[in-house]
């Protein structure tokens, strides 16, 4: 007898009605799940017997229930601990590969563990690593020089305040180390008015999290291997929650569905190649029923488009999202 999957009580897969009328599961095939977490877009993919998941997922906890799914879907099933940037390097059949998919936030489980700290919650040593990391928050928080944790703030959480917390940070760890109820502190000082509906701390703590997770590179790199893997005619689709996510996932889909010359000079010699089909070129928005149900899609954006050509330059990527690749480079000082 199958074994039945119960997933998070509260879990509720984002956008899943619309992924998948995009990915069109029902005419079978094999999917790549990048970000596998509670396993909701895998479990309904896996509902059609004619298809088969390959779930990936950088958190080894996740790995408890990728054997109920093993156990119930046997070798329709198959999963892998790894960072998505890694993709490529999956030694498997992609032939029948007809959808990659991304979900950019982190599940409930991540968030109610506060031992990782990503929470507001949290009490305790910081943490915020995601899985397979090489630093934490605590050690970011503590060692990196003022000017580092500006670029941090300022980048990777769009903190009009950068300046202000990263002074009071380098200030305060002089007496002790940082814990997170002491960051939590730290901002609600700095920012003393009444603020948005948001948590004053909430770009604080977005920015260190993309920094420790290396999330602008992770997002890059998967982007472009699984591009790599990708038959023709195959489906890439992101669901990203900030906006830094949005740009990257846009541009990365826009600037190569769009044939343009590199030169305005010699417009008749060099063109890019495109090498994608968008047949929605704003992103999809969860609906005002699916926000009422679940606060956390409110920011949700999903994005998808089609493979129509083989390429494999992406300098344009690069150069593009270069500043933010540096201020990850800031880690090197770790």
């Amino acid at each position: 007898m199958n074994a039945t999957i119960k997933l998070e009580k509260n879990h509720f897969p984002v956008l899943l009605d619309e992924l998948i009328s995009i990915i069109s599961p029902l005419y079978g095939g094999t999917f790549i799940d990048c970000t596998f977490g509670q396993g909701g877009y895998s479990k309904k993919i896996l509902e059609n017997k004619k298809n088969e998941v390959i779930a990936i997922d950088r958190d080894a906890t996740t790995e408890k229930l990728a054997n109920e799914f093993k156990e119930k879907y046997k070798n329709r099933f198959y999963f892998e601990n790894i960072r998505f940037s890694e993709i490529n390097k999956l030694k498997l059949n992609f032939q029948n590969l007809s959808g990659i998919i991304f979900d950019l936030g982190y599940s409930l489980n991540q968030i109610k563990d506060y031992n990782r700290g990503l929470s507001f919650n949290s009490i305790g040593k910081l943490n915020m690593k995601l899985g397979l990391n090489s630093f934490s928050a605590h050690e970011t928080i503590n060692n990196l020089d003022q000017k580092s944790l500006e670029k941090i703030f300022k980048f990777f959480g769009e903190e009009n305040k950068f300046k202000s917390i990263s002074k009071k940070i380098v200030q305060q760890r002089k007496k002790k180390i940082l814990k997170t109820e002491d960051l939590v502190k730290i901002v609600n000082v700095v920012k003393s008015y009444k603020s948005s509906k948001i948590h004053k701390s909430t770009k604080v703590f977005q920015a260190i999290r993309i920094f420790v997770n290396k999330e602008v590179s992770e997002l890059i790199y998967g982007l472009i291997n699984s591009f790599k893997i990708l038959p023709l005619g195959g489906i890439i689709a992101v669901v990203t929650f900030h906006s830094i996510e949005d740009k990257i996932v846009k541009f990365f889909f826009k600037n190569y569905s769009e044939s343009k010359n590199f030169s305005r000079y010699f417009p008749n010699l060099q063109k890019n190649k495109k090498i994608f089909k968008l047949i929605n070129k704003k992103p999809i928005l969860p609906s005002l029923k699916e926000i009422k149900n679940n606060s956390q899609s409110r920011s949700a954006k999903l994005r998808y488009a089609i493979k129509i050509a083989h390429e494999d330059n992406f300098e344009e990527l690069y150069k593009k999202f270069k500043y933010l690749l540096e201020v990850e480079n800031l880690s090197e000082k770790l």
